[in-house]
């Protein structure tokens, strides 16, 4: 039984004339998922919970090494064919082994995968995954995209896409007007110290004064920011 919600065919189905990579962590580690990715053409790096049988696959970097140990993390990669009674075949694990220094017992991980890539690609692709949670945790810190109480499911559908909406134009603001000195700023950040922050605004007949406390944005930052604002109009009408 998939111990995952049957959405998850809904989200793959789409878009096959495209090639398909996908990544997941334990949850998704069904062989039911597996066997429909490799039918689909998917090529996939999922973690792996491990067992005794996997332990055993990779006895040799399980022992420690010998000599004083360095205070860089000694690892190894190992790959190995692997099939439990659930699967209708065999298939690659790749295995990651960290040695720490101070620690008794080495950080072990394995990823179940199609990949051909040596191991140490595959878990560097694999790894890659925690790049999208960090943007997922970044939209709910910054534009609460987790507060859904409409009471249909279309409605917070909708709602959903609206907050993705508001993220992806945060997201362009910071790439492409901030200067690169704070462009490594959270869109959180960015709304505190730039959006939402409050400020007096003064008219005269020629120009228009923004009084803002400078703690938050300095003068020749906001400048910048509002330069680069401008050069992005200029280039949307030379481009009309």
């Amino acid at each position: 039984m998939c111990i995952v919600p049957r959405i998850w065919r809904e989200v793959l189905e789409p878009g096959r004339n495209l090639r398909h990579y996908f990544r997941a962590d334990a949850a998704f580690a069904n062989p039911e998922i597996y066997e429909y990715l490799e039918a689909e053409g998917f090529e996939y790096a999922i973690r792996l919970p491990a067992n005794n049988a996997l332990f055993r696959d990779i006895e040799l970097p399980l022992t420690r090494p010998v000599g004083r140990p360095s205070n860089a993390p000694g690892v190894w990669y190992a790959g190995f064919l692997y099939q439990t009674k659930s699967w209708s075949r065999a298939r690659r694990v790749v295995a990651k082994v960290e040695w720490h220094n101070g620690e008794l017992f080495p950080h072990v991980g394995f990823i179940v995968t199609n990949l051909t890539r040596p191991a140490k690609r595959v878990v560097r692709f694999y790894n890659q995954r925690g790049t999208a949670e960090q943007w997922i945790k970044e939209g709910k810190n910054a534009v609460k995209w987790t507060r859904l109480s409409c009471h249909d499911f279309v409605d917070n559908q909708v709602r959903l896409q609206l907050f993705v909406l508001a993220y992806n134009l945060g997201n362009f603001l910071r790439q492409a007007v901030l200067p690169r000195a704070v462009r490594h700023w959270t869109l959180t950040t960015l709304r505190e110290k730039l959006i939402k922050i409050g400020a007096k605004v003064v008219r005269h007949s020629r120009q228009i004064i923004f009084q803002m406390a400078e703690m938050a944005v300095p003068r020749e930052l906001f400048r910048a920011i509002l330069e680069g604002i401008r050069r992005l109009r200029l280039a949307v009408a030379t481009s009309g």
